[in-house]
């Protein structure tokens, strides 16, 4: 089968929905398919190493939802698009957010090929789609299947985009993150050490452990807080840092990804405060793969992967009172983190990216057999 995955982001850059697509390239590669990646780039940065990648348009950065999304904008690509795919002749197109600006327009504005859309997002707030979805039913009709990466994504485009969606899961390397490993040395002191990972968006909910952990300094001595993700920290953070004088919270800012489970090694609670927003817990499912105990926001994307009470504690969002009892609890029961840790390993293992992928493949050759069908139909 010849695929073409579509991506609205820049692809040089790290991000969720670059990962989903280049771990689909390489299960569907491996599968004996051919792939190719279509997506934005920035000429000044490094082109990914995958051979399958064709850069469409040079990117610029504009803030969404709290973060930065690497857009192309240039309306002088429809011709280039129109005549690659009109070369290529794909089966199917995939598109990642099929209904951003403005890359994935045009490949389905000239796509002849089965058009697939996956939605990775959610706001609980509807934005976006909330002014703009009268525009967008055009494109939107010209999808042939529908993927949400989970019930919070079909939820949040279902609202203003009816379908029938099916729900396949982002997925994660699970041996990556289950190997064994040394953990960082400066970490293991004995100290008991609670591990945050993720950008420094207020979005991500940092500012909630921190208050938390503040409180937990009144109680435990022997315990620090690391912090790992790229970006700056708020002038909040930075406040409740100075005036509580929290000075075993520790910062390794962005880690590449073959080191990150040194970090999940090194940890003995994972927390994770994001206060909404989040279609997914790819963060849990790291902690789950890497045997770790977690403490998460309850937030309908974390809720999708984490049951309260056995992989971890769910808690409310911006509540860092609650987020403090829930790590207490955590660090008097070492019993508890081991329970937890055990039944976080047999659910990350549904997660596996090779499952995830043979999922995407079983919904493409569904959607062929059921145009093929249609086809037939008409033809009589």
């Amino acid at each position: 089968m010849k695929i073409a995955l579509v991506s609205p982001y820049d692809f040089t850059w790290p991000g969720g929905v670059a990962g989903h697509i280049s771990h689909l390239t390489h299960q569907f590669t491996d599968m004996g398919h051919q792939v190719k990646i279509l997506a934005p780039h920035s000429p000044s940065r490094r082109v990914p190493e995958e051979s399958e990648f064709v850069p469409l348009g040079r990117s610029v950065p504009i803030p969404s939802g709290g973060s930065i999304a690497r857009l192309s904008l240039s309306v002088w690509l429809h011709h280039k698009i129109r005549d690659f795919l009109d070369k290529e002749r794909f089966d199917v197109v995939h598109l990642h957010e099929p209904l951003m600006p403005i890359l994935p327009l045009f490949v389905l504005q000239t796509s002849n090929s089965l058009n697939v859309g996956t939605f990775h997002a959610f706001y609980g707030r509807f934005r976006n789609y909330g002014w703009s979805h009268p525009i967008l039913k055009y494109w939107f009709k010209k999808l042939d299947g529908l993927i949400a990466v989970s019930p919070a994504a079909r939820q949040y485009v279902s609202r203003f985009f009816p379908g029938d969606y099916k729900i396949i899961p982002n997925g994660i390397d699970v041996d990556h993150f289950s190997a064994n490993g040394l953990p960082i040395p400066e970490l293991d002191d004995g100290k008991i050490n609670i591990l945050f990972v993720g950008r420094m968006e207020k979005r991500k909910g940092l500012r909630y452990l921190l208050e938390a952990y503040s409180k937990l300094k009144w109680d435990f001595h022997n315990i620090r807080l690391v912090v790992v993700g790229p970006g700056s920290l708020d002038k909040e953070c930075y406040r409740i840092i100075s005036e509580r004088k929290l000075d075993d919270v520790v910062f390794f800012g962005r880690v590449p990804y073959h080191e990150l489970p040194r970090y999940y090694r090194s940890a003995h609670i994972c927390c994770a405060p994001a206060t909404g927003r989040e279609s997914f817990g790819i963060v849990l499912l790291e902690a789950m793969a890497s045997r770790k105990p977690i403490v998460a926001s309850r937030i309908e994307g974390y809720s999708a992967v984490l049951n309260h009470g056995e992989q971890g504690l769910l808690v409310p969002p911006k509540d860092s009172v609650s987020l403090a009892e829930a790590l207490a609890l955590m660090i008097r029961d070492t019993a508890l983190r081991s329970e937890m840790a055990e039944k976080g390993e047999p659910t990350v293992e549904q997660y596996r990216w090779e499952k995830v992928a043979m999922q995407v493949m079983d919904y493409y050759t569904d959607l062929i057999e059921a145009t093929n069908g249609l086809s037939r139909q008409r033809a009589v």
